[in-house]
């Protein structure tokens, strides 16, 4: 049995919480946040507090928090000599506090509040200072997922700049998709296959043999007549960048 203890109250903690709830060989015994609020609608059994003081001794003491207050609650743990792991994307393992043995749990996905979570297919960058700690994260993994990865924090901060691109820049692109269809009265949701594919392929194939396009094919005249129907100055500006890009890597200019 692997007791943890969890820290945290937003998307990844509940989503965590969650998937750990029905494992046998997984036990969250308590719950931190600064509120002391539950975080799962049934937490039968689960001590919440908002008292690090508090905290129970575990196998595991998992900060699902934001990337910004990682150092600072590590700091103020007030045990030494435990497993303590963060689950953040870019926060280097080292930058946490020294006096307990450090580690990353970090899964790769974007979590939302009330969209549910199949972590079967979430993979897993887990790294620990002891090679027996490595071992305990890749068995805690294990209870969740076929995915687990050994990444280094240098990695693991490059493959969270990437995953920036693919997940955070590219839904802020659908947001002005929708947006644009919505200033014109037409359904976003014409647009969904073509997301789908669009998904679909980069994995299938290479992403750089999938790019089609106007500013691939150095289309002057449609790329035109698209920055006349863009009133808005940062989709225009957006629109040019990107396309600049486009044409920059694949060799031609606008």
């Amino acid at each position: 049995m692997i007791t943890i203890v969890l820290l945290g109250a937003g998307n990844v903690a509940k989503h965590l919480y969650e998937a750990f709830l029905p494992l046998n060989l997984v036990k969250v015994i308590q719950c931190y946040n600064r509120k002391g609020v539950q975080i799962h609608e049934n937490q039968e059994g689960v001590f919440v507090t908002n008292n690090l003081n508090d905290l129970k001794e575990a196998d595991v003491y998992i900060l699902a928090i934001s990337d910004d207050a990682v150092v600072e609650v590590s700091n103020k743990l007030p045990f030494q000599n435990r497993l303590v792991v963060h689950t953040s994307g870019s926060v280097p393992m080292k930058s946490m506090n020294s006096k307990n043995t450090r580690g990353v749990f970090y899964p790769l996905q974007t979590f939302s509040a009330t969209k549910k979570v199949d972590f079967t297919t979430i993979p897993f960058c887990i790294e620990a200072e002891q090679e027996k700690h490595s071992a305990l994260l890749e068995t805690l993994a294990s209870q969740l997922t076929k995915k687990i990865y050994a990444i280094s924090s240098d990695q693991r901060n490059t493959l969270h700049v990437a995953a920036v691109f693919i997940n955070n820049f590219t839904n802020h692109l659908f947001s002005i998709g929708s947006d644009i269809c919505k200033e014109h009265n037409i359904p976003f949701e014409i647009l969904h296959p073509l997301i789908l594919e669009t998904a679909k392929k980069a994995i299938e194939m290479n992403p750089d043999n999938a790019q089609t396009g106007p500013a691939i094919r150095n289309d002057v005249q449609t790329i035109n007549r698209h920055l006349k129907i863009l009133k808005d100055d940062s989709q225009k500006q957006l629109y040019n960048l990107l396309s600049q890009a486009i044409q920059t890597k694949y060799g031609k200019k606008l």
